[in-house]
């Protein structure tokens, strides 16, 4: 009963969250279903009639389905950038197999007798399709729709990690925090919706009888005014400048404060889409123009972005690096950055610590064969990560999991696993009491943050650039720990607390 006293309070408390996410999600999946069904139904009815294509044309929808969902979304970026686009192009490509498999089948299991009855009271080909071919087949043709609805409403949570929004952006809070009650507030509206729409579609289905489709033609009416309707009526928000985030606390606290810095001193309307997910996907919306600016690190820009082996592990050097490497290789700017650093580490529990005496990570090699290690999807693959670790420390654990970054630390206190990765600045360190272990061979490279922006902004507003370097050599590691503890564990908005921390010093007034 007291979670789900918390889950209510939650829900009273962000209830505006909650319905716009709602909103959202209920477009974004209806958009992705009608152009599904407006190419997979007639797709189907002309492979009916041209069997021999049958077979390979569904088999290219099979495939599509097959590609994991981040994968594509990801790879969507680079041709239409973030936002609802990728996502309805990846959701409808989801859809299109039941839709098309059942409109194929329906109509290739109407009893050849009916359809010679058909043909002999003088119906046409289109007469025959309209009147008695599509009747019978459209109870297994909405068996697909329904099948693909299913599929798109869950499917599209993951939308959110490209800036679509939706229910998805409520289930991110949730795992980034590791916070059940947000996971469920996104995850239970999303549950509803798809049987929301399961219960509207089957009553259509029943409601159609015979060659009448008005039914079907009234909800698919009522489904494009409902989408297109809302927009006609909305403000155009008019942006001058979109400040993109990866996932988690940091990189929005961040973006908030370049945000009030640039709305402080200037005419400028800034946005901020934070929650984009990962290094490559933040970073392609850079590359594709979807937005002008980011926080990055010396470190990711150097071994995770540019996969250079070579580089310095002195602060000042490294920066210098990164800032002329990226320049080189992609046009952008990367300012001076902030005083802290955001590094990679290797942490376990104190008590661990304390039974085993490690205080390095070379201490951990007795241990190795022992050691379930739960590493981030993105630190496993990384040169200055776990892929350059056995070179440089000389051994491997017996067994690594791969997780999200949010659920490491509960993984590790719990006891599932020995060993994570973690973020110097993350503040999970602070909430379980975590031993972070020296970096003793020098694996993990300098982390300075700073605005990685492109060049044609900083041409087009020349001033960006000495308002966001007044964070330059400013912000220690203490307070933005501090600051991501307010957001993670204290459920405070970003805006809030990265408006708070530039009144307190003075930035803003």
């Amino acid at each position: 009963m007291e979670g789900i006293q918390r889950l209510i309070d939650l829900f009273l408390l962000r209830q505006d969250l909650v319905w716009s996410s709602l909103w959202q999600h209920l477009q974004l999946s209806l958009i992705s279903l009608l152009i599904a069904v407006f190419i997979a139904v007639p797709l189907g009815v002309i492979l009916s009639r041209k069997k021999r294509f049958a077979e390979f044309i569904i088999g290219v929808t099979a495939v599509l389905q097959t590609i994991p969902s981040l994968a594509l979304l990801g790879f969507m970026i680079l041709f239409v950038g973030i936002g609802t686009t990728p996502a309805i192009i990846a959701l409808t490509a989801y859809a299109l197999l039941p839709i098309l498999r059942n409109t194929y089948t329906g109509i290739n299991e109407v009893d050849p007798a009916i359809r010679e009855a058909a043909t002999g009271m003088g119906m046409n080909s289109i007469r025959r399709l309209l009147k008695v071919e599509l009747p019978i087949a459209m109870p297994t043709v909405m068996a697909g729709v329904r099948t693909s609805m299913v599929l798109i409403v869950g499917t599209a949570t993951l939308a959110a990690l490209i800036g679509a929004g939706g229910l998805g952006d409520l289930i991110m809070i949730g795992i980034q925090r590791a916070n059940n009650e947000y996971i469920l507030l996104g995850a239970i509206p999303a549950a509803l919706l798809a049987l929301f729409f399961d219960f509207i579609l089957r009553v259509t289905q029943n409601k159609t009888r015979g060659s009448s489709y008005k039914p079907i033609i009234a909800l698919v009416t009522l489904a494009i005014a409902f989408i297109i309707v809302p927009p006609l009526f909305a403000e155009d928000d008019g942006y001058d400048l979109v400040i993109g985030g990866k996932l988690n606390a940091e990189p929005e606290i961040v973006a908030n404060m370049y945000k009030h810095l640039i709305e402080e001193e200037t005419d400028l309307r800034v946005d901020v889409q934070a929650g984009l997910g990962g290094t490559d996907i933040v970073f392609n919306a850079l590359r594709v123009g979807d937005i002008d600016m980011y926080l990055e690190f010396s470190g990711t820009i150097l071994g995770g972005i540019l996969n250079v082996e070579d580089f310095s592990y002195e602060p000042r050097e490294a920066y210098e690096q990164a800032r002329d490497l990226i320049y080189e290789a992609e046009q952008f700017v990367f300012l001076e950055p902030m005083a802290y650093q955001n590094t990679y580490a290797i942490a376990v529990t104190n008590e661990f610590a304390e039974e085993t005496g490690v205080e390095t990570i070379s201490d951990l090699r007795p241990f190795r064969d022992q050691l379930t290690a739960g590493f981030t999807f993105e630190f496993i693959d990384r040169q200055d990560g776990y892929a350059g670790f056995e070179e440089l420390y000389g051994f491997r654990f017996a067994d690594v999991q791969t997780m999200d970054a949010s659920l490491r630390a509960r993984a590790l206190v719990s006891e599932d696993v020995q060993v994570i990765d973690a973020y110097s600045t993350d503040s999970q360190l602070v909430k379980y009491n975590l031993k972070v272990l020296e970096d003793d061979q020098q694996l993990f490279p300098p982390y300075q943050g700073a605005p990685l922006v492109r060049e044609e902004t900083l041409i087009r507003y020349p001033e960006l650039e000495s308002i966001l370097e007044q964070l330059a050599g400013q912000v220690t590691e203490e307070e933005i720990q501090r600051l991501n503890y307010l957001v993670d564990y204290e459920d405070q908005s970003a805006e809030a607390v990265a408006r708070d921390y530039l009144e307190e010093h003075g930035y803003i007034h």
